[in-house]
């Protein structure tokens, strides 16, 4: 019996890790202003240290037994084979049904309580990347008054690569910069709401290690708000868990992290669609959102989140490949919903 509900629980991963976009179960006809297309309901639930190795990928395709060979002729094709993508390989599990990842850091948690239900090398002291935008955001969100004007400086467009290009003396709602930084992940914007919230990027990072040791995360330091290689910042994959949890239970990010895109409307008036960078987000049904990371010292992150039938979860990838981040993070999501 044991054995049967193994296999379903894998067949019910795969399924989940090998699904196509397009089914929209959770979407509600209204969406916030400025939101262009379906929007996935929000649940009322509400550089850097050098890394320690180089990723060890340990997930592989998994090998079909060989059917015996015919003596009958081949028959022709009459189509080219596909190609099979990356994200679309298939996931490998150990005898206990867990998915193998090759991300270097891994951490499965239950959103509402805290339980670890899969830990891997969770406490391994690494670079967090853009995931660290989550405690950006919560800090941010907690403070409020999202309707209030934000007066973009100079000093805040100093952040290659990954721009929304405001300009200095343009002016915007707090709440519309907070969804541009959950969506497309901008580094100029993060440090136009650091500022503004705490008068330097300085003085913003004590209030994120402030923050982030009243939640628990007593294993991390940060430096700057959007996780830009800086001496001296580094995370775990646990301490990024329990960040994940307070912005989950965060209604306004909440609503955000689970919006597939959104429209942008710079002081000029000049619009632009921002397609949010959790693919993730778009594959599984059951997906509502979080953050994606990159850098070269951190390699590809992600932290996702999951809800189903009363269940919801948070994973924690760092380290992985590119493709491997959104097959190890999706996998892994479907088997904690489903165990």
């Amino acid at each position: 019996m044991k054995w049967r509900n193994r296999i379903l629980l894998c067949a019910l991963v795969l399924a989940g890790t090998l699904a196509a976009s397009g089914q929209d179960s959770d979407v509600e006809a209204v969406r916030p202003s400025g939101v262009s297309g379906p929007v996935r309901k929000a649940q009322s639930v509400e550089s850097l240290v050098d890394s320690s190795g180089e990723p060890v990928s340990t997930a592989s395709p998994i090998r079909k037994p060989q059917a015996a060979k015919s003596t009958s002729p081949r028959p022709r094709r009459t189509h080219a084979k596909s190609r099979q993508t990356p994200e679309a390989t298939p996931t490998e599990f150990t005898p206990e049904g867990i998915p193998k990842t090759g991300a270097a850091s891994v951490i499965v948690v239950d959103a509402h309580n805290g339980e670890t239900l899969y830990e891997k090398n969770a406490d391994q002291v690494r670079a967090a990347a853009s995931t660290q935008k989550l405690l950006t955001a919560l800090i941010v969100a907690e403070h409020g008054f999202l309707d209030q004007p934000v007066t973009v400086q100079a000093i805040d467009t100093l952040a290659e690569p990954v721009k929304l290009n405001i300009k200095p003396g343009e002016t915007y709602q707090r709440i519309d910069l907070l969804r541009a930084l959950l969506v497309k992940s901008p580094n100029d914007v993060a440090r136009c709401l650091a500022r503004d919230n705490a008068g330097s990027i300085e003085a913003f990072a004590e209030v994120m290690n402030r923050r982030a040791r009243e939640l628990g995360a007593v294993h991390s330091h940060f430096v700057n708000p959007n996780g830009l290689p800086i001496p001296g910042q580094y995370s775990t994959a646990r301490d990024l868990s329990i960040i994940a949890r307070a912005a989950y239970a965060n209604v306004t990010i909440r609503s955000i992290v689970c919006l597939p895109q959104l429209v942008f409307r710079y002081a000029s008036g000049r619009t632009r669609e921002l397609e949010n960078t959790n693919k993730v987000l778009k594959r599984l049904p059951y997906c509502n959102g979080m953050k994606t990371g990159y850098t070269e010292a951190a390699g590809h992150c992600l932290i996702c989140s999951g809800s189903r039938s009363g269940r919801d979860i948070i994973v924690v990838v760092l380290g992985d490949s590119k493709s491997g981040v959104w097959r190890d993070a999706s996998a892994l999501l479907s088997w904690g919903l489903w165990m």
